[in-house]
């Protein structure tokens, strides 16, 4: 199932046109598309957002054109480190051990 979403729908007067960043979610992840239709000042706001939402749609299932995607990233603990307790490490910053020289 494929989610479409708009997000800040402006119109640019200088080149006459309706312009918006749009989210389409599927199974692949989430790509953000910048968008834009050339469109009268009088061109009503559904209109509008449906011509937004189809040009998304086009780029997303053509696969070609610009967009953003943000993937996750899983941090890997470092070589020769152990994973850091805070726990400990304010026990041992209030007691100190006894094997310190």
């Amino acid at each position: 199932m494929t989610q479409v979403q708009l997000d800040n729908v402006i119109y640019n007067a200088a080149t006459q046109s309706f312009e918006a960043l749009v989210s389409v979610r599927s199974n692949g992840g989430t790509r953000r598309y910048a968008c834009a239709i050339d469109a009268p000042i009088t061109m009503s706001f559904e209109q509008a957002a449906e011509g937004l939402r189809t040009q998304a749609l086009r780029r997303h299932s053509s696969g070609r054109g610009l967009y953003s995607q943000m993937k996750r990233h899983a941090p890997s603990l470092r070589a020769g480190r152990e994973k850091f307790d805070p726990r400990r490490w304010l026990s041992e910053l209030f007691m100190p051990r006894s094997d310190a020289a």
